[in-house]
């Protein structure tokens, strides 16, 4: 029987993903399941610009209670700051079997250190950090079909009925935000997923 998969919508830009990157690896490596990574870039999967300004001083506020409860740092990124080159390279390390330390070494760099992920200098520290090749950052902002698979990535998105990120879609099982792991794991338990011995 093939696994179950477990679809992982994440737009690097969001602090909530950046709370859910610390842990949901870990937890989603102790089911028998398939997580297939699906980045977006932009505002996909975001407010729109002029809610955001509205959402922004709120936000802040909910996350930075959300990082003293997990002792985790919070220095938010320059407001300006562009996702799609992270998730552009994201591809680039999940197709080199590095995507979780990069996924959680981008969102350290961005919420942890307040650093502006869209600049290629900072992408390129990362690649180095997590050991992907030298130039994998220029090839994969240049790689045509990864700017289609985030086209894609989001056009999947609007499908099945995601709102926003992060979000985990299991069959017609949607959990949306870092907060909703939980019933992830309680949905994943109750399908009598879980690894022997986890």
């Amino acid at each position: 029987m093939d696994p179950i998969t477990v679809k992982l919508f994440f737009n690097f830009r969001s602090p909530y993903c950046y709370l859910a990157s610390t842990s949901l690896f870990e937890r989603l490596r102790t089911f028998d399941i398939l997580l297939e990574w699906r980045s977006l870039g932009g505002w996909d999967g975001r407010s729109p610009p002029e809610r955001a300004k509205v959402k922004v001083p709120l936000t802040r506020q909910d996350v930075a209670r959300w990082c003293k409860r997990l002792a985790l740092p919070f220095n938010p990124p320059p407001l300006a700051t562009e996702p799609t080159p992270a998730a552009l390279v994201a591809f680039a390390a999940e197709d080199a079997g590095l995507l979780e330390p990069y996924v959680k070494r981008v969102m350290w760099r961005e919420w942890a250190e307040g650093q502006d992920i869209g600049q290629t200098d900072v992408l390129e520290g990362v690649a180095q950090d997590v050991g992907l090749p030298a130039g994998s950052v220029s090839r994969a902002l240049a790689n045509p079909s990864y700017r289609e698979l985030l086209d894609h990535n989001w056009e999947e998105a609007q499908e099945l009925g995601v709102i926003g990120v992060p979000t985990f879609v299991v069959g017609d099982q949607i959990f949306w935000g870092n907060d909703r792991l939980e019933f992830l794991e309680e949905y994943l338990n109750e399908r009598g997923l879980r690894k022997s011995g986890a």
